[in-house]
């Protein structure tokens, strides 16, 4: 993909760094006399466009025309969601990803300004400390369709309500289906006679909201 990152911060050039290790084509764009003195030792300068990330002519020479992505890591709000908003009416950029700096604005961060993703770092982190307290000792992989849906893991303790039973037995969630088991450092193939054992870890697909519910079934009664 060809990536164009607006800003220079601690996140975009950290994103910047994981997508030139990925071989994507990225264009990071910084005026900071400062942050660029920085860049330039954490990512390859020929990543780096030196110039306001805010002004549509600095955009335009660092290619925003052939961008598949934009991502608005500016520190100001208003102009996040003004390049979002240009960056898709102007230049058709298939995907606009924000910043939220201020979580009081991240109502504004919608698809009247063509923001496809919001990073409110407030929320996500404030969302990731209650869904650690609700689901005990079982562990996110992986957020799936804009955290809807959640790949999770669960190493089974003896005492755990789903010990001994076979998966067509489990009374799993409606949302929900076991992927993988493993045993022993083996996988076996999660099929209904399949029974289930301690020291299994089990990964499953859930709905967020229904996590809680296969977590119990995974914990030992307190």
């Amino acid at each position: 993909m060809n990536v164009l990152i607006a800003g220079g911060g601690r996140t975009a050039s950290e994103l910047a760094r994981l997508l030139v290790a990925q071989k994507h084509e990225v264009r990071l764009v910084e005026g900071r006399r400062d942050v660029l003195s920085r860049l330039h030792k954490e990512i390859p300068t020929e990543v780096v466009y030196e110039g306001a990330p805010a002004q549509i002519d600095v955009l335009e020479r660092a290619g925003i025309a052939r961008s598949h992505v934009l991502v608005a890591c500016l520190p100001d709000d208003a102009d996040n969601l003004a390049l979002c908003f240009v960056a898709r009416e102007r230049y058709r950029v298939g995907r606009t990803i924000a910043c939220v700096n201020d979580p009081r604005s991240v109502w504004l961060f919608d698809d009247s300004f063509h923001v496809d993703v919001a990073l409110n770092q407030a929320a996500i982190l404030s969302a990731l400390i209650e869904e650690e307290m609700s689901l005990g000792d079982m562990m996110t992989l992986l957020k799936l369709r804009r955290g809807r849906y959640s790949l999770v893991e669960e190493r089974l303790p003896a005492g755990a309500p789903a010990v001994g039973l076979t998966l067509g037995e489990l009374p799993l969630p409606p949302r929900s289906v076991i992927a993988a088991i493993l045993r022993r450092g083996e996988m076996v193939i999660p099929r209904g006679g399949v029974m289930l054992q301690v020291g299994d870890e089990v990964l499953a697909i859930v709905d967020a909201d229904q996590a809680p519910e296969l977590a119990r079934l995974f914990t030992p009664p307190s």
